[in-house]
């Protein structure tokens, strides 16, 4: 398999130690992240070789971004610089009944601000097998919609792999949402691989079935494998992968994950998770899962690792994943029980 290419905006995350209130913090931790940023860092580390295209401020901030990937191993190369800023999201990690708190302070950043004549996507992606990118890139401002677009259409025209996450995220789906599904609609045109289940398409893709309410309905008819199906070929995706997480509290998940394709639906094992971080996790699932189809193996093997890899994640601080492959080979084959490695 060749090169591996993301592309999304990576932002500083500031978050007060431990888990403190914002009202509490005199200082805050400080590191990088972004779902596609995560994916390239995560797949990285599983040994691929990665490219990962983003828009940063000309200066010491956006530079410190690109560092942290370039330190997973991660090509930077394609990087465009200029533009106002670095977005920002602050994090207040929630613990037992309080849940996690994210503000954003993301407008007018450089990704957000980026023109379509930032990226030669022919060139850009002229060594490259698969691209991932995410609904998260597309709704942040109309130039980063048609630069996801012509990304994605030049990947498709070059015979290129394309995998998307829906990543459904309310706080930029507060406005102008039947126009923002249509930009979505249309990118899902050029995807063979996407992650998400009903509800992701009913809230991303205005997706409907007559009599069903995916949005406020109950989930298992989101996840069931007649709507992950009717999904899945109404988009013409290869498949359509929804993790299954049942929250006990903020410190304390159950974590699963389910594969839908021509083989019918695919749940995997399910994992009780204590949470350290949780912020991630889906992009190391989605790491997970890209590293085990291009290593050939079965969408139903390379689920179950994925879902591993993501419980692991979640014992990780920060947003990227440093579990290694045999790590999590290790958890995924049930060796895995916090046991001490001597």
């Amino acid at each position: 398999m060749g090169k591996i290419m993301t592309f999304g905006e990576i932002m500083l995350r500031l978050s007060p130690p431990g888990n403190q209130r914002f009202i509490q913090a005199s200082s805050f931790d400080v590191t990088y992240g972004g779902t596609e940023a995560n994916i390239a860092a995560g797949l990285s580390n599983f040994g691929h070789e990665v490219s990962y295209v983003t828009k940063l401020p000309n200066n010491a901030v956006g530079e410190c971004a690109a560092a942290v990937l370039r330190k997973s191993g991660v090509d930077c190369s394609g990087i465009s610089y200029g533009g106002p800023r670095l977005g920002i999201y602050f994090l207040e990690n929630g613990v037992s009944v309080r849940p996690s708190s994210v503000i954003y302070d993301r407008a007018g950043s450089s990704m957000a601000e980026a023109v379509p004549s930032d990226f030669d996507w022919k060139s850009l992606l002229s060594d490259v097998s698969w691209l991932h990118t995410s609904g998260i890139t597309p709704v942040i401002s109309k130039n980063a919609a048609q630069i996801t677009l012509q990304a994605l259409k030049t990947a498709k025209e070059m015979g290129i792999t394309v995998s998307f996450d829906l990543n459904y995220r309310a706080k930029l789906w507060t406005e102008n949402i039947p126009e923002k599904q249509g930009i979505m609609r249309e990118l899902m045109n050029y995807v063979d691989i996407c992650f998400g289940n009903a509800r992701d398409a009913a809230l991303v893709l205005g997706y409907e079935e007559a009599g069903m309410d995916f949005i406020s309905g109950d989930y298992e008819d989101c996840v069931d494998e007649e709507h992950m199906q009717r999904v899945r070929r109404q988009y013409g995706f290869t498949y359509l992968i929804s993790s299954l997480r049942e929250s006990i509290s903020a410190s304390d998940n159950s974590y699963g994950a389910e594969a839908a394709g021509d083989f019918g639906l695919y749940r995997g094992k399910r994992y009780m998770v204590h949470i350290v971080d949780r912020v991630g996790s889906g992009d190391a699932f989605a790491a997970g899962f890209i590293h085990g189809i291009t290593e050939g193996w079965t969408p139903q093997r390379a689920l179950e690792f994925a879902t591993a890899s993501a419980a692991l994640k979640h014992t990780i601080p920060g947003d990227m994943n440093y579990a290694r492959a045999a790590e999590i080979e290790t958890l995924a084959s049930g060796g895995g029980a916090g046991r001490v490695v001597r």
